[in-house]
């Protein structure tokens, strides 16, 4: 068993909302990216630490790489203006663990409307299915009660509080820790993941 080759992304999952789809990250889409990353009410809640448009260009460049463990990036797209809502992806991808970390962000334009969850679900399942992940994992900066319902609501179980586990913005920051494995599907499958009220949309950076 061992974790599917992947490189970029060129066959994204289905999210199954209409007016929304899912696409590789691209350099075009920084300008709309920082513009909502850039903003207290969402980079408050995450360790994101951008002081330019030109430190997420930096990021998005190792997107863009080839190869088993190269952290992966879709945006969300509104499919009806092209425009960039929100990102979703996985990074510290294991090949030998079979694991790796999910984290998202959204807009707050698009807050409170079920699109985390139901997208966090879809990636997840994708992680599984498509690339023969075992574990996947979320870290929550403490205090983003609502990013952790989002993951509760996704079959992702606590397991514990890693204490200064991340800097944020010069502070070293508290983070819960959630999972879920491959084999935990056996217990939820077919359960759907709705909207939650209102979600601040974002987990780990």
């Amino acid at each position: 068993m061992g974790l599917n080759p992947l490189m970029k992304i060129t066959n994204a999952p289905a999210t199954g909302i209409d007016g929304i789809a899912l696409r590789q990250i691209e350099p075009g889409d920084c300008e709309a990216w920082y513009a909502y990353l850039s903003l207290p009410q969402v980079f408050e809640r995450t360790s994101w630490n951008l002081q330019s448009v030109d430190d997420l260009r930096a990021t998005l460049e190792g997107y863009l790489q080839d190869g088993p463990t190269t952290p992966l990036r879709m945006a969300v797209v509104d499919t009806s203006t092209r425009q960039l809502v929100g990102t979703i992806g996985l990074h510290t991808i294991s090949d030998v663990n079979l694991s790796a970390e999910i984290a998202y962000d959204f807009a707050p334009g698009h807050w409170g409307r079920g699109l985390a969850s139901r997208l966090c679900e879809r990636v997840t399942s994708w992680s599984f299915q498509a690339l023969g992940l075992h574990r996947l994992q979320a870290t929550v900066l403490v205090g983003n009660e609502a990013s952790e319902r989002v993951l509760v609501r996704c079959g992702f179980r606590h397991e514990g509080l890693l204490r200064g586990f991340r800097m944020v913005r010069g502070t070293p920051g508290d983070f819960n820790l959630f999972s879920r494995l491959s084999t935990d599907d056996a217990e939820i499958a077919g359960r759907p993941a709705g909207p939650v009220g209102r979600s601040s949309a974002t987990s780990g950076s």
